[in-house]
């Protein structure tokens, strides 16, 4: 799709990533393949960072980030090194792509067919079907522009926007306003505005922070499909470690980093068991305010204790991985249960944080798919809530809200699993802070607001430290699993034109 060459080469260089993320990973693929010698230091003891899997009682959940979209960036991907993900992993198309229950009793189901999409829009309002029709023509316009001038193309400046090219390209492109305005330019109901803007869940922003140019993950949604993995988004996690060992990448688990110094050609890299490399670069993986904050010497950080307090962050979740007795036929492979008016959530969330009373959240029963996450005769499932990050989440409010979860569950989707579970585990807010050193216990780190977008993100190149880069999502060109697999190529490319 971009087109673009592969990274200059880098022979020669010695290089320690820390941290095994998605946006890790595609570093270290590409430096090895421009011919670094590359280490990876991973804080846990599996690969993958937040796409780590949980093994109990014959169950097999993806602990983490569990929908493949956009197929053609690890298409993209895989084809820099001369490979197809087929390679590595299988791929089936879901149908449905997902199930939403509206809690006013309304049920839902988006496939892969338009025509049938169309219909259900023209079902809701009269005139939806052709408004869909255009929304997705915009979408689809947005995503290619966007993509392979905004997304693969780098541009850390404020003079690279200003650039003849730059307005040629944007013409058309909705880089100002917000994902809700623009979605009321097309729909007045407001659950087809929920249903196309559902997929901000995975960009951390909510439909009046967002900006409207993210309308393309409709194009992504609709158009370019929804798939699963074979082995879950573990199995592709282990297909790009396989493809990274044959790079020539080494990996190191249980290797948490507990300290950064040095610069361009002599770095120094502590483990927190006194272990030592000694790397010419070195690139951060891992959350990038506690590679600041805890990592380096005060005298080596770009920013302040103040403005990583500043930023605007993602949801933390609340999960429930549960093995479950018998089927759970409501549920799709991937489900959404929305209130009818979802304000209150997001407020609860983004502007006065609290626990939800009346919560949106995602039922992922991959077992409907995958025979080998799940005993004969039973269910996987994990339920998702998003919060707002930093929330207390002591063992009583958690089983408190473990509680109101599950009623939730049965009164809107028909499927109680109360006296039917076999195998339970929660993770929340302490956790992530705690597995992923993450900022606030955020699930995704920063999240997509106005202010925190393109060039308002954070930098893959140190300004403070010659040769330390970061990589992964609170980067450009963001978050998800994709955006992460690109930080990783434009890190790396960063990295070839500093010679």
């Amino acid at each position: 799709m971009n087109g673009s060459p592969p990274t200059p080469s880098v022979d020669g260089r010695s290089v320690v990533v820390v941290g095994s993320g998605f946006g890790g990973l595609s570093t270290a693929c590409y430096l090895a393949d421009a011919g670094a010698d590359v280490t990876v230091l991973e804080k846990n003891d599996q690969l993958g960072g937040r796409a780590s899997r949980l093994h109990a009682d014959g169950f097999r959940f993806d602990m983490g980030p569990s929908w493949y979209l956009m197929p053609d960036v690890f298409e993209d991907f895989f084809a820099d090194f001369g490979r197809k993900p087929s390679q590595y992993y299988g791929l089936e198309r879901l149908d449905p792509h997902y199930r939403i229950f509206f809690k006013d009793g309304d049920r839902v189901d988006l496939v892969p067919d338009i025509e049938q999409n169309r219909d259900l829009f023209e079902s809701y309002e009269p005139g939806a079907g052709d408004a869909l029709d255009d929304y997705l023509d915009q979408a689809a316009y947005t995503y290619e522009v966007g993509m392979e001038h905004f997304v693969y193309e780098d541009r850390p400046r404020l003079r690279d926007y200003i650039d003849p090219d730059v307005f040629r390209y944007a013409r058309g492109l909705s880089l100002l306003g917000t994902m809700q305005g623009h979605v009321e330019d097309y729909f007045d109901h407001p659950k087809l505005q929920q249903i196309v803007q559902y997929s901000l869940v995975f960009l951390g922003g909510a439909p009046d922070n967002t900006p409207a140019l993210y309308n393309l993950m409709s194009h992504v949604d609709f158009e370019l499909g929804v798939y699963y993995p074979e082995g879950g988004l573990g199995g592709v996690v282990d297909g790009v470690v396989a493809m990274a060992e044959e790079l020539g990448v080494d990996f190191r688990t249980n290797h948490p980093v507990a300290e950064i110094r040095g610069q361009r050609g002599g770095f120094a890299v502590r483990t927190h068991d006194g272990r030592e490399f000694f790397p010419d670069e070195v690139v951060s993986n891992a959350d990038y305010a506690h590679t600041e904050q805890d990592l380096l010497v005060p005298e080596d950080r770009q920013y302040d204790a103040d403005y990583w307090e500043s930023r605007t962050y993602a949801p933390s979740a609340f999960l429930l991985y549960l093995g479950v007795e018998g089927d759970v036929d409501a549920l799709e492979h991937h489900t959404l249960v929305l209130p009818t008016d979802w304000d209150d959530h997001f407020d609860t969330i983004f502007g006065d944080p609290a626990w939800p009373d009346d919560p949106a959240y995602y039922l992922c029963v991959p077992s409907k798919t995958d025979d080998t996450v799940a005993p004969e005769g039973h269910s996987n499932l994990f339920a998702l809530v998003p919060i707002a990050a930093g929330l207390d989440d002591g063992p009583e409010r958690r089983e408190a809200f473990r509680d109101l979860l599950l009623d939730d569950i049965a009164a809107n989707t028909g499927v109680d699993l109360r006296d039917r579970i076999v195998f339970e585990k929660s993770f929340c807010v302490s956790d992530f802070a705690e597995r992923y050193n993450s900022m606030r216990g955020s699930a995704l780190g920063l999240a997509h607001t106005l202010r925190q977008t393109s060039l308002l993100r954070p930098p893959h190149a140190s300004s403070a430290v010659d040769g330390l880069y970061f990589t992964g999502s609170y980067t450009t060109p963001g978050i998800g699993v994709p955006m992460c697999l690109i930080s990783g190529r434009l890190t790396a490319e960063a990295m070839a034109e500093s010679r």
